[in-house]
């Protein structure tokens, strides 16, 4: 497998590991507890939609 092939695989599951978080920082919801719960658990595919479904939640109101 060629290197940039492989860097590419890891780019691309490191996206798609932290995209509860993502999700989470771009909507505003409080991305502290869903980076925690995604960086600890995410491995685990209810971690990752734990995660995930709290980066849906309701935003915050300033």
């Amino acid at each position: 497998m060629d290197g940039s092939v492989l860097l590419l695989l890891v780019v691309v599951g490191i996206v798609v590991y932290f995209l509860p978080f993502m999700i989470a920082a771009g909507r505003g919801v409080n991305t502290g507890s869903v980076f925690v719960i995604n960086l600890f658990l995410g491995w685990t595919f209810i971690g990752w939609v734990v995660a995930l479904a709290m980066s849906m939640g309701n935003p915050r109101t300033p």
